[in-house]
């Protein structure tokens, strides 16, 4: 298989007119959903039954999360609102939900969010793997919708395998990838802050090229879902399944926070969703190429992150 080598690290990428609500043009666009072309060796494809449901151009047009649900399925879609929720009442839905999905299974959390939030959900991916769009994109589709945001951070520092892993799930997927990207970029910060940032001040630069960014894109949804899992690292032990965001203030979703590796992977095989073939190659947790390195067998998965330094998270999880 010929393979599709994306430069490692960019500071342009393609976009189309879409903009995600409640981001600035300068910090976040929808990018484009078409074929991906040939992948990395080692690259799964999802199944046939799960491509694109709506033709891109279709859904870059919406305007509002909530124009995106809706559609065709066995199922009633999820209530279209024209504004998104109070802080109060998404509280509220929080305080319910909570006790009750604390030991749902991640199928049935998924489910429970595409029905509660519809097109005001966004799926945070890291593209390690495709296990949670996937997840998430099966219960919206059940219930009618045509696709489902999914929010990727693109620093401009992440592997080619990355690049090409994000390419695959927005051809394959019923997914919007949103680029999410920096109001800097990589030269710009490097002029403005000195060449290597992460180098010197890892935390200053995953703020302005992860958190900062994220934050912006957030800020248009009612609700996130993540991967996080309780396994990966002891300051993610606790995790909740739905809890309040304070910090972006919205709800976040954590379907496969019960979730060992071996789990994800066996989800990953049943389904043939695509995986990031770094995983294959001593790297179980993904981040930024400067920043990730390879990690031994038995080790705490995370510990290839900023290895050597005391920081373990970017920020995004406090």
């Amino acid at each position: 298989m010929t393979a599709l080598i994306p430069a490692p690290a960019h500071d342009t990428p393609a976009h189309d007119s879409a903009t995600p609500p409640g981001t600035s043009t300068g910090t976040s666009t929808g990018a484009s959903t078409g074929p991906a072309g040939p992948a990395l060796p080692g690259l799964r494809v999802a199944p046939t039954g799960l491509r694109l449901a709506k033709p891109a151009a279709a859904v870059a047009s919406a305007s509002t999360p909530a124009d995106r649900a809706g559609g065709p399925g066995g199922h009633p879609a999820a209530p279209r609102r024209e504004e998104r929720r109070s802080a109060d009442e998404l509280r509220a839905v929080v305080e319910e939900a909570a006790p009750r999905l604390a030991d749902a299974t991640a199928q049935e959390v998924a489910t429970w969010a595409a029905e509660e939030f519809g097109g005001w959900l966004a799926v945070a991916c890291s593209m390690a793997d495709a296990v949670l769009p996937h997840l998430v994109a099966r219960a919206a589709t059940a219930r009618g919708a045509a696709t489902v945001d999914v929010l990727f951070l693109d620093t401009g520092y992440h592997f080619a395998e990355t690049l090409a892993t994000r390419e695959l799930v927005a051809a394959r997927l019923p997914v919007h990838v949103v680029d999410v990207v920096p109001r800097l970029s990589v030269a710009e910060q490097d002029a403005a802050h000195g060449v290597d940032l992460f180098a010197r001040d890892p935390g200053a630069c995953c703020r302005m090229r992860k958190v900062e960014p994220l934050t912006e894109a957030l800020a248009g949804y009612e609700a996130w879902v993540t991967g996080v899992r309780r396994e990966e690292a002891p300051t993610r032990a606790a995790t909740a399944v739905v809890t309040w965001d304070a910090a972006h203030g919205l709800v976040k979703i954590n379907p496969l926070a019960a979730w060992t590796f071996d789990e994800l992977l066996a989800y990953a095989a049943e389904h043939d969703v695509p995986l990031n073939p770094l995983l294959d190659d001593g790297y179980p947790s993904i981040g930024c190429r400067p920043c990730t390195s390879r990690v031994a067998p038995g080790a705490d998965p995370r510990s290839g992150r900023w290895a050597g330094l005391a920081k373990t998270e970017c920020g995004i999880h406090p």
